[in-house]
C-alpha cells in the first residue's frame, strides 16, 4: 500500500505533467467504489478545468482546480497515478501485453483496470489512474466545501513531534504501533515505515502506548521524519505495485531494517528478525534490539 513516501513522490513527479493544464477529456470505466464522485457528474465536473496546483496531506493527494474546486485523488492499496507513454514491469505484468516480446510491450496501454484517463487542451500526455483492486478513489469537492476523510487527519507525518506523539500516548493501552499507524494522529504512516521507526527507536511494536517514555516519543518522531524523508529521496518503495509516475521503482525497499524480512538476520545484532500479526498487520521487529 503506498504510503506518504510514495505518494509524495508522485505528487513531485507528476506535477509538472499536471499543474497549469486544462482537462479537455475525462475518460473512465463503468461506475464503482472508485468513484466517490459518480462518473457522469466527475467528467461535467472536470470538463474544460485547469490544475491550479496539487498538494499532499497523509496519503492524500488534493489537486486545486481554477474554478476553486478540488480533486481528491486516494491511492488506495494498490492504485497506480502515472502519465501516458510510462513503460514499466509491474504495468506490463498484469496485463496481456506481458506475453508480447519485448519491443512490443515497452509502453503500457490502458486496460480494465485504467479508471480514470485525464487528457488535456494542450495535447501533450494524458494522466492516467489505474487500480486493479478499486480500493484507491476519486473524488471532485465543491468550492469551500470540506471532506470528511481529510478532516479527520492528523498532523502530516513529516511534521512529527515528540509532542504529538506523548500528548497521544498518555494512558493508552493500545499498542505502540497502533498508535503510529492511526491516522487521526499522525497522517501518512502505514505499515513499512512504522516497523521501520519502531526499529530505529529502539521500541518494540508491542509495548504499550501508554509505557513510552517522553525520549522514546521525541526518537519516534525523529525517526519517523528519518524514513520517510530518506524514502522520498530514493523514490519510496516498490515492493508490491507501486510505481511513480513515469514508471520507475523505489530503491527504499533495499534499505529496510526489518520490514519484509522475517528470519533474515538483524543488520545490528545478528538476531533473526520476528514477524508477528498485531492488529491484523504483519509486523517485524527484532527482540534484542528492541524493548
Amino acid at each position: 500500500m503506498p504510503e506518504l513516501p510514495e505518494v509524495e513522490v508522485t505528487r513531485r513527479k507528476i506535477s509538472p505533467k499536471f499543474v497549469g493544464r486544462t482537462i479537455a477529456a475525462v475518460h473512465m470505466t463503468a461506475d464503482s467504489y472508485f468513484f466517490l464522485t459518480k462518473p457522469p457528474e466527475l467528467k461535467r465536473r472536470l470538463n474544460g478545468r485547469t490544475v491550479a496546483a496539487l498538494e499532499r496531506h497523509g496519503k492524500y493527494l488534493v489537486a486545486a482546480l481554477d474554478d476553486g474546486s478540488r480533486l481528491l485523488l486516494h491511492l488506495g492499496m494498490t492504485g497506480q497515478l502515472f502519465v501516458q507513454g510510462s513503460s514499466s514491469l509491474r504495468l506490463l505484468s498484469s496485463t496481456s501485453r506481458a506475453s508480447l516480446r519485448p519491443e512490443e510491450q515497452s509502453i503500457f496501454k490502458p486496460d480494465s483496470h485504467t479508471h480514470l484517463r485525464l487528457g488535456f487542451k494542450d495535447g501533450g500526455p494524458e494522466v492516467w489512474f489505474r487500480d486493479v483492486r478499486k480500493f484507491g478513489k476519486v473524488k471532485w469537492i465543491a468550492p469551500g466545501e470540506t471532506d470528511e476523510r481529510l478532516n479527520r487527519l492528523g498532523p502530516d507525518a513529516l511534521e512529527a513531534t515528540g509532542e504529538i506523539l506523548w500528548a497521544a500516548s498518555r494512558k493508552k493501552t493500545v499498542a505502540a504501533k497502533n498508535l503510529l499507524l492511526d491516522q487521526s494522529i499522525l497522517a501518512g504512516v502505514g505499515n513499512i515505515y512504522a516497523d521501520e521507526a519502531l526499529f530505529l527507536s529502539g521500541v518494540r511494536p508491542t509495548r504499550k502506548a501508554g509505557k513510552l517514555t517522553r525520549a522514546d516519543c521525541d526518537a519516534l518522531a525523529q525517526n519517523i521524519r528519518k524514513v520517510m524523508a530518506r524514502s522520498i529521496e530514493t523514490g519510496g518503495s516498490s515492493i508490491s505495485d507501486y510505481i511513480s509516475p513515469d514508471g520507475a521503482d523505489g530503491a527504499y525497499q533495499d534499505e529496510r531494517q526489518v520490514y519484509a524480512r522475517k528470519g533474515e538476520p538483524c543488520r545490528v545484532c545478528g538476531a533473526p528478525i520476528r514477524k508477528i500479526t498485531l492488529g491484523q498487520r504483519g509486523t517485524h521487529f527484532c527482540r534484542v534490539c528492541q524493548k
